[in-house]
């Protein structure tokens, strides 16, 4: 599936040289395994075929049907292409089923939103997007939260976090105004806010973040309880929601305003690290983030984390994959067209 194009992020790219030490890795040749001018240049046919590879990878890119699995179809003699199953009788076309059930763009458009979209090193508006793809800015902002969804799947999915396990929470949104005259105003960080949520992330040394949206930090406790393996040992600031966790795993605690790693290797700077790619998404990219939002951003900042070393052609490729494997979205299929509740 264009191979000369998009790199699988094992071992360095054929003739970019090796990544310097000290360099960063966004910096390096090794970071760049995707070209969006080669997914400009796809005529209808290639779009077709790579979604298609990558719709039914688990049959070496022969279609099969995603109702009953049976891999004896017909290619139907209609345009765009679709196929009939000859054990249960369903029609069904390469989106069918996907959280790109009754597109609306030309597929090639869906693949270059994909690159734009992973390109997007601290994330991508919708109304960047749509200017980029000359689309509906509503398009563009339930289009980008699908792929969202798709990310946030795979965010929770798989095994519980284990090894050695950061805690931390973060408030996140809820701005206050300034008032004009300065003898009016307040410290707004004292200011009781109902807008504003705790992100509440658990990451694992060199490995996954997952991120919770909660009303305070304690309340992410059980969170860390369901999706932290027993025996784990977890580090956590001198927060006084956390002690309850001391009767369930290894604790060890840092106190923030005294150090940022103590004595006894305690710290939270992975945790820290989630955050600060959330909250200059939030300030650089996307401003306001709504609290019914939150989770999405969230789910996005910590998929990025966990694939930061990957080059952007592995990434194009896992969002790709994800979101043909994710079913059609109950939340965002027709959110535009409901009424008001």
């Amino acid at each position: 599936m264009l191979a000369r194009d998009f790199h699988d992020g094992e071992g360095p790219i054929p003739n970019k040289g090796s990544v310097p030490l000290a360099q960063h890795f966004l910096l390096s040749p090794a970071a760049r395994g995707l070209s969006l001018a080669a997914i400009m240049r796809m005529d209808d046919p290639a779009a077709f075929a790579v979604f298609q590879n990558v719709r039914f990878a688990a049959n070496g890119g022969e279609p099969f049907c995603p109702n009953c699995g049976c891999l004896k179809v017909y290619t139907l003699s209609e345009t765009p292409i679709r196929w009939k199953c000859s054990a249960c009788r369903r029609k069904f076309s390469v989106t069918s089923g996907t959280i790109f059930h009754s597109r609306k763009l030309a597929i090639r458009d869906y693949l270059a939103v994909i690159a734009l979209f992973c390109n997007g090193v601290k994330g991508t508006s919708s109304l960047q997007m749509a200017r980029d793809m000359n689309i509906n800015p509503k398009s563009a902002f339930v289009l980008l939260h699908k792929l969202r969804e798709a990310m946030g799947a795979e965010v929770h999915s798989g095994e519980e976090l284990a090894g050695t396990v950061e805690v931390d929470g973060a408030y996140v949104g809820g701005h206050v105004k300034s008032e004009n005259r300065k003898e009016d105003r307040v410290n707004r960080r004292g200011v009781e806010n109902s807008k504003r949520l705790v992100v509440v992330v658990a990451r694992e040394r060199g490995g996954r973040a997952m991120p919770w949206v909660v009303e305070r930090e304690a309340d992410g406790v059980r969170f860390v309880r369901q999706h932290v393996a027993s025996g784990t040992e977890v580090h956590a600031d001198e927060a006084a929601g956390w002690n309850i966790l001391h009767a369930s795993y290894p604790m060890k605690r840092v106190n923030h305003s005294v150090e940022y790693l103590s004595e006894d290797g305690a710290c939270t700077n992975q945790a820290e690290s989630f955050f600060a790619r959330l909250r200059r998404s939030e300030m650089g990219v996307h401003h306001r983030i709504s609290g019914q939002l939150l989770q999405a951003y969230a789910d996005e900042c910590a998929w990025r984390e966990n694939h930061r070393r990957h080059p952007n052609g592995t990434h194009w490729n896992l969002i790709t994959a994800a979101s043909l494997a994710a079913p059609k979205s109950e939340r965002w299929a027709g959110y535009w067209h409901r009424s008001a509740a």
